[in-house]
């Protein structure tokens, strides 16, 4: 028997939890302030008709004490009918006795009355201190949620940061970093290896231009001696001078 009850204390706790991950605690709270707005509107609906009932009752009251008394005075004026002889005494022993009736009908009724106002008034009494309690709790809570929806905003900006921070270090970035690094060593050794070849080919030019440079030196020497020659400047000991 104890089996069973684990077992569905396990399947229990597992519905709770899947309950607990589909409802969203801000859409709670906003549902649940919507169900005390509706009980407000309530109240305040059944505030409104319990006053109007006691109203009522009130005023039933002070129209049959008014009534009584009324009743009061006509059954003496009766009274002073007779005594004066207008009316007979036993006609207005009737008539007032009729009077006196009705004016203990009247004050029952009163008496009735006051009773239900002051029940009336008792329950207005209980129905405001609902709607105290009722407007107290929907302040409250839309206090709640504004502080639930700030921590709501905080937290999910805060898990975005740590995630984005969080990827910094992950694999997938230190190897797309160490690719970039890679790619560049490239760039710089191919940079490197261009200059070099481009050095090495203004070294070659410049021997080579060097050569021939001194070739035609020799070559101007020669055509400026033969110049001489036929101008009969060179002598005949700078001859023998050259030719030696």
């Amino acid at each position: 028997m104890n089996i069973f009850k684990r077992i569905f204390k396990i399947g229990q706790a597992e519905a709770h939890s899947t309950v607990d991950k589909l409802e969203d605690p801000i859409k709670m709270t906003e549902q649940g302030i919507r169900d005390m707005k509706a009980d407000l509107e309530k109240s305040l609906k059944a505030l409104a008709e319990v006053k109007s009932l006691a109203i009522r009752a009130r005023d039933d009251a002070e129209s049959n004490k008014n009534k009584a008394k009324d009743y009061e005075n006509k059954a003496m004026l009766l009274l002073k009918r007779a005594q004066s002889g207008d009316m007979e005494m036993a006609e207005a022993d009737r008539l007032a006795t009729e009077a006196l009736v009705k004016k203990e009908e009247c004050l029952q009724q009163t008496s009735r009355a006051n009773a239900q106002q002051n029940k009336f008034e008792e329950n207005v009494a209980a129905l405001n201190a609902n709607i105290k309690t009722i407007r107290g709790n929907i302040s409250k809570w839309e206090n709640e949620l504004k502080t639930l929806k700030a921590r709501v905003k905080v937290s999910s900006a805060t898990k975005t940061l740590n995630k984005q921070l969080a990827q910094i270090d992950s694999s997938s970035t230190v190897s797309m970093l160490e690719k970039m690094k890679d790619k560049v060593a490239r760039e710089e050794a191919i940079a490197e290896s261009y200059g070099e070849i481009a050095q090495e080919s203004r070294s070659v030019d410049e021997e080579i231009d060097k050569a021939l440079a001194g070739a035609g030196h020799d070559r101007a020497v020669e055509d400026l001696g033969a110049l001489k020659k036929k101008l009969g400047i060179i002598k005949k000991d700078d001859e023998e001078t050259e030719g030696k």
